[in-house]
């Protein structure tokens, strides 16, 4: 089996933007944003420059984790509309020149999907994978007539679909292989689900967990066949559609499976750059101080050995997405992170040789909100709580942020209280926002080749300031400290063209940078690391 190379395609142009449907924009006041309210602010996201929208799970769900416990994946839950809701929004995007990608919850569903109520009467089912006794803590007793225990993916309301195990056991007779029925059934099924959104006009998915489908399955060779297999199948039917892992592909001696990677806030790539450990941050994840941080303590080490390392393992063509944040972690700004120092961040983002994604809100620069209940399992540790980077997007100066009429004690999430909380409505009136700038990267991004992912990288100084070469004609300085910092630069001669920035000076021969400046500069003659 030979998966071709992904070509140069319309991913490598993209500029994402996830929304996560709850908090986005609610139509009809009962707190809960839905796919009419996003299509009425869609003129937003065209204004904005962004190419695709990555939404979070939007099908029918009881919404134990947010959506991602799947009762019925052929129907958009409820409280978002309909499935021609969504089918016109997609369309509407599309005559925006943006395309639309789906959450695709491959490895487990919810414990009320019929699949799982049925595999919990009946005990010659196999889409599940269920146990005389519990093997480990995974596994959790049967709810139904049938006896024994199910394995769950994450939470107990989230049965894992049984894709087979890698390794069989003779101790453990209920591991299935992975050609098994019920794993072929479960394959089959995947590509239906695909393809009934991708005949309605999605352009692919992101996929949650997509290294958890086949079990005991070392450097996950199994599970990547699997996709490797679906990949095959999709190109020949779909060829301009794309997959996404949540996270990164391992090396599993095959081509690609997946169009790209994903360097999620679990990665220590987005860890180095952002985790100022705020809360909401990931408790796993060993502290350190972040590069992107007033302390001016952190280090792009991380950052450039996994740029390098991603470049070795699938070619330089690889794209990979790097996020401001997401559904899953604090906010851009979050901690003591100002909006001051957005600008830095945002430059690098839109600048980096990565696809950007942009998390609603964050290009207004909407705070993390500390403290909030438990929503539909927005608590995962006692200092997880990712509730409160999925507050509602704050439109306007409304005491609901825009959610309509809905009564506070009926929105999904809370807003923001302070005063002062960033507005889309402020900030399209202030030239000198947030959201001006963030319009004004991705522009830039959008319409200078050298700036994207095709454009050579060099790096001239990794520390503070970081200053890269793009295409070597496109200087990009950032200062997200709290000091002054200067960076010799032997190569440069003049100032060159300063194409968006502020509080950066170049010179003969080096580089000046204020607190928290950052710059774009075209330079006048080309200049080589």
């Amino acid at each position: 089996m030979t998966v071709p190379p992904a070509p140069a395609h319309w991913l490598t142009q993209a500029v994402f933007y996830e929304i996560y449907p709850q908090s986005f924009a609610d139509s009809d006041g009962d707190g809960v944003g839905d796919f009419p309210g996003v299509l009425a602010h869609l003129d937003h996201l065209q204004w904005l420059g962004v190419n695709t929208i990555w939404f979070n799970p939007c099908f029918a769900s009881p919404f134990t984790d947010a959506g991602y416990d799947v009762s019925d994946y052929l129907q958009v839950a409820p409280r978002y509309g309909s499935n021609d809701d969504l089918v016109r929004f997609v369309a509407a995007a599309a005559e925006r020149g943006i395309r639309v990608l789906l959450d695709l919850v491959a490895g487990h569903t919810s414990d009320q999907h019929p699949w799982f109520l049925a595999s919990a009467a009946d005990p010659s089912d196999h889409r599940y994978i269920w146990a005389d006794v519990p093997a480990d803590e995974q596994f959790v007793a049967s709810p139904g007539s049938r006896p024994g225990y199910y394995r769950k993916n994450f939470y107990d309301s989230q049965p894992a679909l049984n894709f087979g195990y890698a390794r069989l056991d003779p101790a453990q007779p209920w591991r299935q292989p992975v050609d098994a029925p019920g794993p072929r059934a479960n394959r089959a099924a995947l590509r239906e689900i695909m393809a009934f959104w991708l005949d309605r006009g999605v352009a692919g998915f992101r996929v949650d967990m997509a290294n958890s489908l086949v079990k005991d399955d070392p450097g996950y060779v199994a599970t990547f066949a699997l996709w490797r297999e679906i990949r095959v199948w999709l190109d020949a039917t779909y060829p301009d559609a794309v997959i996404i892992p949540e996270g990164v592909e391992p090396v599993t001696g095959g081509p690609p499976a997946f169009h790209a990677d994903f360097f999620l806030v679990i990665h220590q790539p987005h860890s180095s750059l952002f985790n100022n450990g705020g809360a909401g941050t990931l408790p796993w994840i060993e502290p350190a101080p972040c590069y992107f941080d007033a302390e001016g303590a952190g280090s792009t080490d991380t950052l450039l050995a996994q740029t390098k390392e991603q470049a070795a393992q699938f070619g330089p063509d690889r794209p990979v997405l790097l996020a401001s944040a997401d559904h899953d972690f604090s906010r851009l700004a979050c901690g003591t992170r100002t909006a001051e120092q957005l600008g830095a961040a945002f430059t690098f983002l839109l600048t980096w040789t990565t696809v950007p994604s942009i998390y609603y809100g964050d290009e207004i620069g909407m705070r993390y909100l500390p403290g909030l209940p438990n929503v539909e399992g927005s608590v995962v540790y006692p200092t997880y709580n990712r509730a409160g980077a999925r507050t509602p997007m704050q439109w306007d100066d409304g005491p609901n942020a825009g959610f309509s009429t809905a009564p506070p004690e009926r929105l999904y999430l809370p807003v923001d209280p302070a005063p002062d909380r960033p507005t889309v409505a402020a900030q399209l009136a202030d030239e000198g926002s947030v959201l001006h700038l963030v319009r004004r990267l991705i522009a830039l991004r959008r319409s200078t080749p050298a700036l994207g992912l095709a454009g050579e990288l060099d790096v001239l100084h990794a520390g503070y300031p970081f200053v890269y070469l793009r295409g070597g004609t496109h200087l990009v300085v950032l200062n997200p400290s709290g000091r002054p910092v200067r960076a010799p630069i032997p190569t440069l001669t003049g100032p060159g063209e300063l194409l968006v920035g502020d509080g950066v000076a170049v010179t003969d021969g080096s580089v000046v940078a204020e607190p928290f400046g950052y710059a774009i500069v075209r330079l006048a003659a080309p200049v080589s690391a």
